[in-house]
């Protein structure tokens, strides 16, 4: 018999939550990418939606978005905040789901995260510490 643990066990989203979050990253990039804004600030953006995650009850989408060319999106987000109740109506009718979910926008940090622990792995230091056995296997030292 298994002991219970006094800490509640850490579930990952469930199948739906995800299938559901990759619907609206799907219908939402069509969406921007088909829709003017009056928002001097939206008008020449070009962003790319990277992620959606669905709360368990599936009424609020938490929508992770970067900008292309490297530039930070958390300028935009104020801007992304105030169109969220037009996007909301734009994608009702393309899901398909007994209640659209509110949308809540965030910058996705994850390249930049990813960047940062490359050039910390590439330092000399690093590189010294593990040694030749374990040499960059792309360049063969």
């Amino acid at each position: 018999m298994k002991p219970k643990s006094s800490r509640p066990e850490a579930k990952g989203p469930s199948q739906r939550q995800l299938r559901v979050g990759e619907e609206i990253r799907h219908a939402l990039a069509e969406v921007l990418l088909r829709t003017e804004f009056r928002d001097p600030a939206l008008a020449r953006a070009h962003l790319t939606i990277s992620e959606v995650r669905m709360s368990p009850d599936l009424r609020h989408a938490l929508v992770f978005i970067t900008r292309l060319g490297n530039q930070d999106v958390r300028p935009l987000l104020p801007a992304l905040s105030r169109v969220a109740p037009f996007l909301r109506a734009q994608l009702a009718p393309k899901l398909g789901l007994r209640i659209t979910p509110d949308l809540k926008f965030s910058a996705d940090d994850a390249l930049d995260e990813a960047t940062r622990i490359n050039k910390l792995l590439h330092r000399p230091e690093v590189a010294r510490d593990l040694g030749p056995e374990t040499g960059d296997k792309t360049t063969g030292e």
